[in-house]
């Protein structure tokens, strides 16, 4: 991977290969990546048996784990963590490429916890912008896997990272301060052309804003992004717009972003009205295309999919990039990524 500008380094992708397919191969170093996590690593009162399990995967990260190993672990939620990082590894490596183990999970309603769906999505999406140069789309990445705080301040729509909000103080010192609630300006930045360069040093602490404002560069980067996940996973050939208004549209077939967003389609599929309450959620609606030989449901052929994103009553947005996978009206994926 070009490490020209590089960004997302905690994602661990630098520990990855790719395949002549474009997609990631996982490898020996990015499965002992987990066992250096925290949750992993055993505490000096940890037991024999979960002493041992680790340096055994430590010395080989593929080695098979039977039942018995994990049930000899002393500690209850050891043994819980060990079942979940097993079940979650041999899922992974049972996979030629990590974008097949992300599309079975999905497809199969696999369950695993929401961190490992999320780290997983990044490290995709860092495969799939690694030679973008737009800091704007960048950003708007991290939408797909960090939940974003949402705040309209004189007619501006601006996200910032919810974890990182919710990390400082609420001492307000400015206006952009006051209506994000932080201690001080200079910890974070709405993304701009003047500080766009700043981005690739920053991407790791995910404290620069986004400005998500209808009709700015905030929501077309989301939708290029889109584009981008839809190519790389489905091999489809889409164009996808930002459209500004949720007036005079005619949802042929739709698919939410996220569950408030699937919530409003079903309404507005339904012929219901949206009251403006409901209306004020929607931060991004996008038109769809698909190319003249994708192989879709007939009645959508020649009319566009929409799209919707939309913000929770507290304004808080949690983009599920799986809706895409399930939702498009697609009649057979081309699964290049097997």
């Amino acid at each position: 991977m070009s490490d020209a500008r590089d960004f997302w380094l905690s994602c661990g992708h630098h520990l990855l290969d790719r395949g002549e397919d474009g997609g990631l191969v996982v490898t020996d170093e990015f499965l002992k990546a987990y066992l250096a996590r925290p949750e992993m690593t055993p505490p000096p009162d940890a037991c024999m048996a979960e002493r041992a399990l680790h340096r055994d995967l430590l010395a080989d990260p593929r080695r098979p784990v039977a039942p018995w190993q994990i049930a000899a672990i002393v500690d209850e939620d050891a043994r819980e963590n060990w079942e979940l990082m097993i079940s979650w590894r041999d899922h992974i490596v049972r996979h030629t490429t990590l974008e097949a183990a992300y599309l079975a999970l999905v497809q199969h309603e696999l369950k695993f916890p929401q961190i490992f769906l999320n780290q997983l999505v990044q490290v995709i999406l860092r495969n799939i912008l690694d030679d973008c140069d737009d800091a704007f789309v960048l950003r708007a990445a991290e939408i797909f896997f960090r939940p974003q705080k949402l705040t309209l301040y004189e007619g501006t729509l601006v996200a910032a990272d919810e974890e990182t909000v919710s990390a400082l103080s609420t001492r307000p010192l400015s206006p952009l301060v006051s209506m994000l609630g932080l201690p001080s300006a200079a910890e974070i930045d709405v993304l701009s052309e003047a500080n766009a360069g700043m981005y690739w040093e920053r991407s790791d602490a995910f404290d620069m804003a986004l400005d998500l404002t209808a009709g700015r560069r905030g929501l077309a980067a989301l939708g290029d992004v889109v584009m981008r996940w839809v190519r790389h996973l489905l091999a489809l050939d889409v164009e996808i717009d930002a459209v500004t208004e949720l007036r005079d549209v005619t949802l042929t077939w739709y698919v939410g972003l996220d569950a408030n967003a699937t919530r409003i389609g079903d309404s507005l599929w339904h012929g219901d009205e949206l009251d403006q309450a409901a209306r004020e959620l929607v931060i991004g609606l996008y038109r769809l295309t698909f190319a003249d030989d994708a192989e879709i449901v007939e009645k959508v052929r020649g009319v566009p999919t929409y799209l919707i994103a939309a913000m929770s009553p507290d304004r808080v947005v949690r983009l599920k990039p799986q809706n895409l996978i399930t939702g498009l009206p697609v009649l057979r994926y081309a699964g290049v990524l097997n």
